[in-house]
């Protein structure tokens, strides 16, 4: 376990005379001895024996970030933060220029088990009745605004744990009142009235000043037993989709829609296999906005990742977001000789390579005690980093902090994914090749050896980078480029 431990350190520009390429090389190693430690130099002209060839006229998918859960419980704590301190810490972390560049984020629409109660935008029925929680105009919008000042590029996303109560009926075939926040049906006759809703929260956002991205319908729409959730199969989420979609072309919105937004393994439900496959085909065809629905999010707490090949092969032309994945006490997630290799491998290359445009992990920061949280929802989950309450000061770093940065280090957004291949190559290093809008081509590659090893990279032979990929380590390199 990792504690005490001092902000990783960013690396500073130097001058690189004008025939050679600028790299910047970041490290981070299992042991934790190296924490996104940086170092710069500039290209050479000799190949290492392992060398990484980069083929940038064989592209992929275009990248739209890497980031973290802004939940209330995240904000929360940021909150408690002095002033500069918060700025230091959020500049390091989303700073284009200044930092790592993280650049997606993901929030909830009303309540998730990591807000200050459960709660909806509209709690008394009527829609004259939204209005946005505490947990929001006190938390989580001035945190955003704080991000969008040092990162106005950031794309967010959104997604609700739960609808109004309002709106809940026990079943399709049950159609009585539903009044908990815990499972429950999204009654039909609402679902125009909860697309509207969705535009009322849009709006409300973008008032603001905080664009939302895209959204998915339901988190987990699969699972019934979380403190605030909703039970949506597919044929149910298409059918409000049907009318969410037109909701928003009329007002104007352009947000995405992603559905599903759950697991690999459909939590074994039978009949809820292909969940995004039988959506796409229950939309109406002929709705307004259907452009909008571009494809599906996903989570890892069931199943395998091998899922997304199946659906790129069923819907090719839809894209794939990973949206959430916790580390806490169940999977050591404190280790960071345990997590870290496992988590880029399975978070960003495993995901990336099958077409996915985003990765993002949940909770940004938690305190020591794994909150604040809900009763009914995750208490043993910890924060990308984890923020002692004594002080609100002294911050540790695990597995997903570091995994997100060299990720948002390598691709900016819009980077395209590109064909890569290293000779003398190794089942225990593995690397994921992108090329940025700015011409900087990065890469990121991880080493499961237990002995260094030096690697280069590089599309021709006149501008080379090489570097030193420790036993154990996560290296993120970044070639040309401003």
């Amino acid at each position: 376990m990792l504690r005490r431990i001092l902000f990783p350190v960013l690396c500073s520009l130097i001058s690189i005379p004008l025939w050679a390429e600028r790299v910047r090389i970041y490290t981070t190693t299992a042991d934790g001895k190296k924490q996104l430690e940086c170092t710069t130099t500039k290209s050479a002209r000799t190949k290492c024996s392992r060398h990484i060839t980069l083929t940038p006229t064989t592209a992929y998918q275009e990248i739209d970030g890497f980031g973290y859960a802004i939940t209330y419980s995240a904000c929360y704590n940021l909150m408690q933060m002095t002033p500069a301190d918060r700025r230091a810490f959020l500049k390091r972390t989303y700073s284009r220029t200044k930092g790592y560049g993280v650049s997606y984020a993901r929030i909830s629409i009303g309540c998730s088990d990591f807000s200050s109660t459960e709660y909806s935008l509209c709690d008394s029925p009527g829609l004259e009745n939204f209005r946005l929680h505490s947990d929001e105009t006190q938390y989580v919008i001035p945190i955003l605004k704080e991000i969008l000042a040092i990162n106005p590029d950031l794309k967010i996303m959104a997604a609700p744990w739960t609808c109004p109560k309002w709106m809940k009926i026990k079943s399709l075939s049950d159609r009585v009142g539903y009044d908990s926040w815990t499972s429950g049906t999204l009654n039909p006759d609402h679902y125009q009235t909860y697309a509207d809703y969705f535009v009322r929260f849009v709006q409300a956002f973008a008032a603001e000043g905080i664009p939302i991205y895209a959204v998915t319908p339901q988190n987990e729409p699969l699972n019934r037993g979380n403190c605030a959730s909703l039970y949506m199969p597919w044929a149910e989420e298409a059918a409000f989709v049907n009318k969410l979609a037109p909701a928003f072309a009329r007002s104007g919105i352009k947000t995405k829609i992603y559905c599903f937004d759950h697991n690999y393994n459909y939590d074994n439900i039978s009949d809820q296999q292909d969940y995004p496959i039988n959506f796409f085909n229950a939309l109406d065809p002929n709705m307004e906005g259907r452009e909008l629905v571009v494809g599906s999010a996903w989570h890892d707490y069931g199943g395998n990742v091998t899922e997304l090949d199946d659906i790129n092969q069923k819907a090719p032309d839809k894209e794939i977001i990973f949206t959430e994945t916790s580390i806490g006490t169940w999977n050591d997630g404190h280790n960071l000789s345990k997590r870290l290799l496992a988590d880029m491998k399975n978070l960003v290359y495993n995901t990336v390579t099958r077409k996915s445009k985003a990765v993002m992990v949940w909770n940004f920061m938690l305190d020591l005690n794994r909150g604040p949280n809900l009763d009914g929802g995750c208490q043993t989950c910890y924060g990308a980093v984890d923020i002692d309450q004594n002080d609100y000061r002294t911050i540790s770093y695990n597995s997903h902090y570091f995994v997100m940065a060299h990720a948002s280090l390598a691709a900016q957004p819009g980077a395209r994914r590109i064909a890569s291949s290293i000779a003398d190559g190794t089942s225990d290093i593995s690397h994921v090749a992108f090329q940025n809008p700015d011409g900087s081509y990065g890469v990121v590659v991880f080493n499961q050896e237990d002995s260094t090893t030096q690697v280069s990279m590089g599309v021709t032979s006149s501008a080379v980078a090489r570097f030193d990929l420790p036993a154990r380590s996560i290296v993120t390199v970044v070639l040309g480029g401003k």
